[in-house]
């Protein structure tokens, strides 16, 4: 059963330099990954390099992430198709494989009216008994899931949580006055991370914990435990690094820094080029920056126990 709360990292798809997965590095990040806390493993997403994928691909992280996690924390599998046959495929593929829920974003590449989004989410949600996160990021995707759109979505059981992308973090509260415990709401914009969870988001679908995990579950303990202060301290060093995912090229921002941290590769899939120039010089900078100033951290893993 997924818990519906917490820090979820978006993981990236480690690669070799021959473009096969890898393994090696996917397990050291994935184990940092808990070790650090975390509360659930998003696979697939935009920053797992989705579009470039191939299902089997999908299928061996899913098991291989299944087989890390140890039933400790759920397996999120991203599901982002251009048709309703080929996500209703790709859901009952995650589910065979072991995932413990999804993560369902709108029709890609056709941009469907409400109607036929209402009527794509409910199709998939109906065809498996996985718990179901709708991915609402009309910036990236053009695409809203708007409150009225919601109610109808929650006839559907397993559509239990939201990630809430629209960069108004006023929506936040807004579903959660409408539909109350009915829909968890994840604030899914890692610059706009801390205040979501300050304004009543009960979970956080990040992007830079890739890199920085104990950092980005330290802000959501402590604010959980209202030591806001504390945790607007290291939330202001995080700053330029939750910038960097905030970019088209988030993907290779944030696997310069899992480099930087020990626990990822610069390889990504073409046709995604790793950084050059000023820009690879620019992104170098704002991650050697944070390394050198990296905040030291309260025992937030033990903090409910802390009087």
């Amino acid at each position: 059963m997924v818990k519906w709360e917490g820090v979820m990292p978006a993981v990236t798809t480690k690669f070799t330099k021959e473009d096969a997965l890898d393994l090696v590095m996917f397990q050291k990040n994935i184990q940092a990954q808990i070790e650090a806390g975390v509360h659930g493993i998003i696979l697939g997403g935009t920053l797992g390099e989705a579009s470039t994928l191939e299902q089997e691909e999908k299928e061996i992280l899913i098991r291989k992430c299944v087989e890390l996690t140890e039933g400790k924390i759920p397996v999120i599998m991203n599901v982002a198709e251009q048709s309703t046959k080929g996500a209703i495929a790709a859901a009952q593929r995650a589910e065979k494989s072991g995932a413990d829920g999804l993560m369902l974003l709108p029709p890609m590449r056709y941009k469907s009216t409400d109607r036929e989004t209402v009527t794509y989410f409910k199709a998939v949600a109906n065809s498996t008994s996985l718990p179901i996160m709708l991915y609402n990021n009309p910036v990236d995707y053009k695409i809203e899931v708007t409150l009225d759109m919601l109610e109808e979505l929650i006839e559907c059981e397993n559509i239990k949580a939201i990630k809430e992308s629209t960069r108004d973090i006023t929506n936040v509260i807004r579903i959660q006055n409408r539909f109350a415990d009915r829909i968890k709401v994840f604030t899914g914009v890692d610059t706009l991370g801390m205040e979501s969870l300050v304004i009543g988001a009960v979970g956080w679908v990040a992007g830079l914990v890739c890199a920085f995990p104990a950092e980005t579950v330290a802000i959501y303990e402590l604010v959980k435990a209202n030591r806001i202060q504390e945790a607007l301290k290291i939330y202001r060093w995080f700053m330029p690094l939750l910038e960097l995912d905030i970019s088209p090229q988030l993907v290779q921002n944030i696997k310069l820094a899992e480099v930087a941290t020990g626990i990822g590769t610069e390889h990504v899939r073409a046709p995604r080029l790793p950084l050059e120039g000023a820009e690879r010089a620019r992104v170098l900078n704002v991650i050697e920056t944070a390394m050198r100033n990296r905040p030291e951290l309260p025992d937030y893993k033990n903090i409910n126990s802390i009087i």
